[in-house]
């Protein structure tokens, strides 16, 4: 799952919603750096990525990828997977999705000083040019895409592979809509077992 995916899965509380999106960004044990709220927000995103990494379809998604690129494919398929459900987020939410996302980027605003710093960087970049909502547009995920392959030492898989969407798009479409639902009741009785 990627930033929007895990936001929506987030409960509403802005520790659940900062936990989920520093859930990439903070390595190691949990206990005793974080509030009891946010280490159950940051808890909930590496048991949702472990969810989402063994699920057959997003497996299956994942296989879709061309054989150069497969190396990366659990990067790409989370982005995807972002598109899709920005894409049908009137399907997901009752609150719109621009709504969704001021909010989040006003929390970002106010909360930067506890961000880690590599998504401190970033934050006003995503609020800047609105990467919750972009990720709507297909041209956004091949920029996202490009993006993150400009940054990592060994990620030129990673550009211009905003055209296994382009390639996979129906296939790819279907295994969100099968296995989002999944990831929901799954992050739902996480909640409730809290």
């Amino acid at each position: 799952m990627n930033f929007l995916a895990h936001l929506y899965l987030a409960d509403r509380q802005p520790d659940a919603l900062l936990g989920s999106l520093m859930g990439d960004f903070v390595k190691g044990p949990l206990q005793g750096r974080f509030s009891p709220d946010l280490t159950r927000a940051l808890a909930q995103h590496r048991k949702v990525d472990a969810f989402t990494d063994a699920h057959p379809v997003v497996r299956a998604s994942r296989a879709r990828m061309t054989p150069a690129r497969r190396r990366f494919a659990g990067i790409m398929v989370d982005v995807f997977y972002d598109h899709f459900l920005a894409l049908h987020w009137e399907d997901y939410a009752e609150q719109p999705l621009e709504a969704f996302a001021r909010e989040v980027y006003a929390l970002l605003r106010t909360r930067e000083a506890m961000l880690p710093e590599r998504l401190r960087r970033i934050a006003p970049l995503m609020v800047q040019f609105d990467w919750l909502g972009s990720y709507r547009r297909v041209e956004a995920v091949h920029v996202a895409l490009d993006r993150m392959g400009e940054r990592l030492k060994r990620g030129n898989a990673l550009l211009g592979a905003g055209a296994e969407l382009t390639a996979n798009y129906d296939g790819l479409q279907a295994d969100f809509r099968a296995f989002f639902p999944e990831v929901r009741r799954f992050a739902q009785d996480l909640g409730t077992r809290s």
